[in-house]
């Protein structure tokens, strides 16, 4: 075991270990960090696109544009009538001889084509296993003719900490933590409080002889839901399947807690027998 963040008397801390610390912390692969303009890219002309300030993570390998300014690449010229795609790249380079290493910018130039160009290939390293070169795409820059119509971003943005904290957050409130049946029906409950309803009651022979209005009711019945709610229950869709031509709706009966009352509805004077279907939302905390 060496120390890394520690003073021990002489020069022991190399670009590997900090590079596994990074990659310990963000991970291997190739990121462009939450700062700054996050390398903005500005189209000046079909020659020129500045690259703005922000920090590039390449598989551990930190580097930076200074903040409040730009790196300029240059585009080479398109041609009448052809379309190109260039790949602008961050290159990591270690020379073999010196063994310093350099991260830069490089435009790698595409092939005319009259239509459906190709994307250029591009090295794909590994820098902690001692490869020389590692390029990490950046930017699909689209040429017609000679005139830049697209710049896509390819690489990938890592979140902060505190991003991660608050996506999880709300993860977390919109996680089921049980789910569950019985003879009422089923429930599920989600960790923001929310308490899910539904099922299916059995109706034999309801009696619909209450005339009003036209149409006629049943008595005022209830169902017992599957899951005591710690409020009145909302949201409350019933749905009444038979071959009579009859409906259901909510009535005031019931606590709306641990039961719901209905009323059968139907055209005519008469007995029915069928399935009634619920949903209805409360809350279990």
């Amino acid at each position: 075991m060496e120390i890394i963040t520690g003073y021990t008397g002489k020069k022991h801390i190399t670009a590997e270990m900090d590079r596994d610390v990074n990659i310990g912390i963000v991970g291997g692969d190739s990121y462009v960090l939450v700062t700054g303009s996050q390398l903005e890219a500005e189209v000046s002309s079909n020659n020129e696109i500045k690259i703005k300030d922000g920090v590039v993570m390449h598989q551990g390998c930190a580097g930076s544009i200074k903040k409040n300014t730009y790196d300029s690449i240059t585009i080479s010229n398109g041609s009448q009538g052809m379309k190109r795609i260039d790949l602008l790249v961050l290159r990591y380079e270690r020379n073999q001889d010196t063994n310093i290493e350099l991260l830069t910018l490089k435009v790698l130039q595409g092939t005319p084509a009259e239509s459906s160009p190709t994307i250029p290939q591009y090295t794909v390293g590994d820098i902690q296993s001692g490869d020389s070169v590692s390029d990490m795409p950046l930017y699909e820059i689209e040429l017609d003719g000679i005139n830049v119509t697209e710049v896509r971003k390819v690489f990938k943005i890592c979140m902060t900490n505190a991003d991660l904290s608050d996506s999880i957050g709300r993860l977390s409130a919109n996680a089921i933590v049980e789910e569950g049946k019985n003879s009422n029906g089923y429930y599920r409950k989600w960790n923001n409080g929310t308490l899910e309803m539904w099922g299916s009651q059995s109706i034999t022979r309801a009696t619909v002889n209450q005339s009003s209005g036209g149409v006629y009711h049943s008595d005022n019945y209830t169902l017992s839901l599957p899951y005591t709610s710690l409020t009145n229950v909302s949201g409350v869709s019933l749905n009444f399947r038979s071959n009579a031509g009859v409906w259901a709706t909510q009535s005031t009966g019931g606590d709306l807690k641990k039961t719901l009352g209905y009323w059968v509805f139907g055209g005519a004077n008469t007995t029915v027998s069928g399935s009634l279907n619920f949903r209805c939302t409360g809350t279990w905390k």
